[in-house]
């Protein structure tokens, strides 16, 4: 039974180091400078 539990931890804990992972990879502080974003051009023409 700890076994069980054991495993169901690590698979747990290796979905949730995956999902942090993609989401804050390459991000410093995990999110995109306000300066990025406002430099950026808007997707519709005015």
């Amino acid at each position: 039974m700890v076994l069980i539990l054991l495993e169901a931890l690590a698979a747990l804990l290796l979905l949730v180091g995956i999902v942090w992972w993609t989401m804050f990879s390459g991000r410093d502080k995990g999110e995109l400078p306000q300066a990025e974003q406002e430099r950026k051009p808007h997707d519709t023409p005015d």
